[in-house]
């Protein structure tokens, strides 16, 4: 049998934009390839799923899920295609596989798809005869084989699933995400021009980062990796470097409150006033909601001594979809007269830190520096390492660049970096 270590090697779509970019990630996975089991993982080349996405839109206003994931689904299959021509053109035996050839299986959500499991046998035969299988991200199959997507950023999820199916840990691997940013950053460096990247965070912090809005990594992929202790690494695909490495919590990273700050963009906020008090019709809400995969973000709950008013934030995409799903649940309980109310341009924006399980004052200080930038507060969540406020969006990078500052980030963490 073979002891190699295994790395998964996960390639996004700027970093494979052009045929020039595409040759320098096939170098990275040659380079891995001498000392590991290599499986490559690729998203689409570009902006290839928008245009596909643009295509469909030209030839109806409401395509069909199932034939819009088989059209998206392609993007990623020439991906593969390509990085297995570049890496057979430097001597390495690759093989190209969709998703579904890789053994992805999911549920029949299209275009929200779930992970359901990976049957890895093919990916072992093949990196035990030699070959380095390319795996098309983004992609699976439903238990009757229609091809399935898994929603934006869900080569990531590919990646870190497949590393948990072959169990890299346990050999000695990894998970490598390679992008276009050089690691994880205390704040999104576009918008502030302070942030630092990070050598090392907890999963759970990114975890959270993730889950508010920090681009670099997809949320469902930390949750594999925290779920199924992948150890995982984010890089950036052209540049020399150590990247920052997603470790499992450790005592020293709560030395240190915060560890950074993300913000969620292009959030709407639905009300329902006057619900009859009990759970009945939140429950058959939120179902219909989940049976249209649309995922709900903080929900606030207030009650007087008649009724019950509920609100929800979603992403501005799934807005309308969310508040006809409500609509006709409320209908179809004989609840005509409830007041809907939809309102948009919102965002969210967070703090998270380990260390906020150890340390007060972190929510004073956060209220504080927002009220003193003038920047309303429409909404609070917490979790036990994260604080978020709802605000308006227009006033979002300004209060990232005021947390940022606040808690002093751009200083320096010692529980990460030191």
């Amino acid at each position: 049998m073979n002891a190699l270590p295994i790395v998964v090697q996960k390639f996004g779509g700027s970093s494979l934009a052009d045929p020039e970019r595409l040759a320098d990630c096939a170098e990275r996975a040659v380079e891995a390839s001498r000392n590991h089991r290599l499986v490559v993982v690729v998203s689409a080349m570009g902006d290839t799923t928008n245009w596909l996405m643009g295509l469909a839109g030209e030839v109806s206003s409401n395509p069909d899920r199932r034939a819009l994931d088989m059209l998206l689904a392609t993007g990623e299959q020439v991906s593969a295609s390509l990085m297995a021509i570049a890496l057979q053109a430097q001597g390495i035996r690759a093989i190209p596989l969709a998703g579904a050839d890789a053994g992805i299986r999911t549920d029949d959500l299209h275009g929200r798809a779930r992970i359901r499991s990976i049957e890895s046998t093919r990916l072992h035969d093949l990196m035990d005869d030699g070959a380095v299988p390319v795996v098309a991200g983004f992609q699976g199959a439903s238990e009757i084989g229609d091809v399935t997507t898994i929603g934006r950023g869900g080569s990531d999820t590919s990646a870190v699933a497949i590393a948990a199916s072959l169990n890299v840990g346990a050999t000695g691997g990894r998970c490598d995400i390679f992008t276009d940013v050089d690691g994880v950053y205390t704040a999104d460096p576009r918008i502030v021009k302070e942030a630092r990247r990070l050598d090392r965070i907890s999963v759970d912090e990114m975890l959270e980062l993730a889950s508010v809005g920090a681009g670099v990594l997809q949320e469902r992929a930390v949750v594999f990796a925290r779920r199924y202790n992948v150890p995982l690494r984010v890089l950036h695909s052209r540049k020399d470097g150590r990247g920052t490495e997603i470790l499992r919590e450790a005592p020293e990273m709560e030395r240190n409150p915060v560890v950074g700050c993300a913000l969620r963009m292009e959030l709407g906020r639905i009300g329902v006033r006057g619900l009859p008090k009990g759970a009945a019709v939140q429950a058959a809400m939120f179902k219909a909601l989940s049976a249209s995969g649309v995922m709900v973000d903080d929900i606030v709950q207030t009650e007087s001594n008649e009724s019950l008013d509920v609100a929800f934030t979603v992403g501005h995409a799934d807005l309308a979809e969310a508040r006809d799903a409500v609509r006709g649940q409320i209908e179809s309980m004989g609840l005509n007269d409830l007041d809907l109310e939809v309102e948009i341009g919102l965002a969210k924006i967070s703090v998270v830190g380990t260390g906020m399980r150890s340390h007060v004052g972190i929510a004073g200080v956060m209220f504080d520096s927002l009220d003193q930038a003038g920047i309303p507060i429409m909404n609070i969540t917490t979790s036990e390492i994260r604080i978020s406020c709802l605000i308006p969006q227009d006033r979002s990078e300004e209060g990232l660049q005021t947390l940022h500052k606040a808690f002093g980030l751009e200083q320096g963490v010692e529980s990460v970096d030191g």
